[in-house]
């Protein structure tokens, strides 16, 4: 019987024609996927050792009591595996589908490192937050109080919603002013659909809104509203902006067209997927559709182009990094996924420059060798020389990370300290920055990193934040 059903599933997961319509093998697929979900779930987390030293948890940033909710959903009590999964994790059907798990949980699991293979635990992170979902077991943010003090949150990314949650959740009135049309920032416009669908962040953003609080979008802090307009607004402000500035390549040729960001390349992809006119994309500037696309970049992010490329048809993806793989900061499970999709990895290649007319018809390409380390330990690529080549591109996609915007100057404010990175500088404990009042978390705080850090940036800034307003409100009462 279970052969039959599985024969079923891979039936319906292939689109193989059938009589019935397609909304009724939509309701099959779902049906036998979540029995299988299930099953393979418990199975999963029944392979959890319950070791004495829990390394995936201490090695996840918000160390999630991930042995105790594996051994609940192992015992089938999905529910109470669920609370105790949220009670340290505002959006653990998100970190579920992007954390880098092999970099974190699931690669200092007991059982990988004894070589059996590691308990798949993002995968049973998000089976059992998606059942909660389903179950309405997920609560609505309800203040058992309501206070009169309020927040402004500068940026609608997983910090600034992390903290959102928890300052609603304490009865302060929170508002969040953000850039964008919608809500989630990177969740939304840089992770693509197929690793983060658009729906369970709409569904968080959703739930927000319903617990009280307000959304500000579209709203461009420095030009629609003063940063000291907010400060005067609210008692406390955050600054979770996150980085969005490009970093940017030289070279000869490097202003040619069919040259782009990957912000604007993933961008112009996600909103494309939630129907939004994309006249860039509808040109073909920013569609990879029939293209030979080279990435240039070896993160997460250079990850999600090559992905996001192949998904749209192009004719070709290479992706050139400078280093080796063993030295990619990326997750070596997206490598392998990229390559099994077709991708093409340049190893220790480096771009010298671009040639072309008006548009890139290719990337000068040097080849390159590991020599000395710098001073992390990390041997420094070199150049070999007379080794260079052309590789044919169509399309270009820079994905060589982000780094912060000048706020001070953006915002005109005085006062407001960053470090020599340009990040903001602020207690690494509380949050608190050089102004009074002023909080900042995320990635603003530590440059480009995980959601899951900013998820942890918000909830302790959350805490700080009500911290302070007890404090303060205590020195009110005793005046």
């Amino acid at each position: 019987m279970a052969e039959q059903r599985m024969l079923k599933f891979v039936k319906i997961a292939r689109h193989m024609p059938d009589k019935r319509g397609a909304e009724e093998r939509r309701g099959d697929f779902h049906e036998i996927y979540r029995e299988f979900a299930a099953e393979k779930a418990a199975e999963q987390a029944g392979r959890c050792s319950q070791c004495g030293v829990p390394y995936c948890q201490t090695h996840c940033p918000l160390h999630n009591n991930i042995p105790d909710w594996l051994k609940l959903t192992a015992e089938g009590r999905l529910r109470e595996a669920y609370e105790l999964s949220q009670a340290t994790n505002t959006f653990p059907e998100i970190c579920g589908r992007i954390c880098p798990q092999d970099r974190l949980c699931e690669g200092n699991c007991v059982i990988e490192q004894a070589g059996h293979g590691t308990v798949t635990i993002g995968a049973v992170e998000k089976y059992i937050t998606d059942t909660a979902w389903e179950e309405g077991w997920v609560e609505p943010i309800t203040a058992a109080e309501e206070r009169p003090e309020s927040v402004g949150i500068i940026g609608a990314g997983p910090g600034g919603l992390a903290a959102a949650d928890a300052l609603r959740r304490a009865g302060v009135q929170v508002t969040v002013y953000d850039r964008y049309d919608r809500s989630g920032g990177l969740m939304v416009y840089g992770i693509p659909s197929f690793k983060l669908e658009k729906e369970v962040v709409v569904r968080r953003n959703d739930q927000l809104a319903e617990g009280g609080v307000t959304f500000r979008l579209n709203c461009n802090v420095g030009a629609d509203v003063t940063f000291a307009e907010i400060r005067e607004t609210h008692d406390v402000v955050l600054i979770a902006t996150g980085v969005y500035k490009s970093r940017d390549l030289g070279g000869p040729g490097a202003g040619l067209d069919g040259i782009v960001p990957a912000i604007e390349f993933l961008t112009a992809s996600n909103r494309k997927g939630f129907g939004d006119a994309v006249p860039d994309f509808d040109s073909g500037a920013l569609n990879a559709e029939g293209r030979r696309v080279v990435v240039i970049g070896g993160g997460d992010t250079a990850m999600d182009c090559v992905r996001t490329a192949i998904r749209q048809g192009a004719a070709s993806v290479t992706c050139l990094y400078r280093r080796d793989r063993a030295n990619m900061p990326g997750s070596q499970r997206e490598v392998a996924n990229a390559e099994e999709e077709g991708v093409h990895f340049a190893w220790l290649t480096a771009p010298r420059g671009f040639i072309g007319e008006e548009r890139v018809s290719g990337v000068r390409v040097a080849r390159m060798r590991l020599g000395a380390p710098d001073a992390t330990g990390r041997q420094r690529p070199e150049e070999i020389e007379g080794a260079d080549y052309t590789e044919p591109a169509d399309l270009v996609i820079k994905a060589l990370g982000f780094d912060p915007e000048d706020l001070p100057k953006l915002w005109g404010t005085d006062g407001l300290e960053v470090t020599r990175w340009g990040t903001i500088k602020a207690d690494f404990r509380s949050h608190a920055t050089s102004l009074e009042g002023v909080y900042a978390a995320g990635d603003i705080v530590r440059g480009a990193s995980l959601v899951v850090w900013a998820i942890r940036d918000g909830r302790e800034a959350a805490e700080s934040i009500l911290d302070w307003l007890g404090q303060r409100s205590a020195l009110l009462a005793a005046e």
